[in-house]
């Protein structure tokens, strides 16, 4: 795919974004996150829609390619939607589950450095567990240890969404890393992967919380499914 094309497709998300702005919604959603970094008021369901649309009329070939706009997307981005957009790019069939996306998305979730941005990664890196998971597995470990809080956190939740095929082992070796850290975005996180691990193992999470010391918060979100 020439550079001109891979520039129209990048040129076609920015000017769809901005056609569907709405300044009075962009207000409360840059004060809901808590960033300075100017938001359009796009809903995200929208960027996802239009950012697909662009890149069915410019569909990148390759792995490269798709690195090569979400990349652009994501560095020069001058309001938060085209973030959104790069990791929508990211999510392109293409490249879905390709390892070649670790260094992006590893960019995306130290460079993003919010919730939101780090939180959109996740699914990118369940995909990459399901595709190589003794490639991935070290990865993950590595991220629990990171000094990036970011990382750790998505070591945490790296593995929601994938139900029964979630490595229980991984799971524990992320959360325990993590456990001590009073981090509220790492407590959160070890709370919200729990909870959802115990929709398809109620068993295995009722056991991890009573053999494991946990925050306060982490604890009474991993047993909000394990009430009655």
């Amino acid at each position: 795919m020439p550079d001109s094309d891979l520039a129209a497709l990048v040129t076609e998300v920015r000017a769809a974004l901005r056609e569907l702005a709405d300044p009075a919604r962009a207000a409360g959603m840059q004060a809901y996150l808590k960033t300075t970094e100017p938001c359009l008021g796009v809903r995200l369901p929208e960027v996802r829609r239009v950012t697909r649309a662009a890149a069915g009329d410019h569909p990148p070939g390759s792995v490269a390619e798709v690195v090569e706009v979400a990349g652009r997307l994501w560095r020069e981005a001058a309001y938060r939607e085209e973030r959104y957009a790069a990791q929508a790019v990211s999510g392109l069939r293409i490249a879905r589950g390709d390892l070649r996306l670790l260094p992006l998305l590893e960019e995306m979730i130290t460079t993003g450095a919010w919730w939101d941005l780090v939180d959109g990664t996740q699914a990118r890196v369940a995909e990459l567990l399901d595709a190589d998971p003794v490639a991935m597995g070290p990865v993950i470990r590595g991220w629990a240890r990171s000094p990036d809080r970011w990382l750790r956190r998505s070591a945490v939740i790296a593995q929601l969404g994938r139900k029964e095929r979630t490595d229980t082992d991984l799971l524990t070796d992320a959360v325990l890393a993590n456990a001590d850290d009073p981090d509220f975005f790492l407590r959160k996180a070890i709370g919200w992967a729990l909870r959802e691990h115990a929709k398809v193992a109620p068993g295995w999470v009722a056991a991890f919380v009573a053999d494991h010391p946990l925050s306060p918060l982490s604890r009474r979100e991993a047993t909000k499914h394990l009430r009655t």
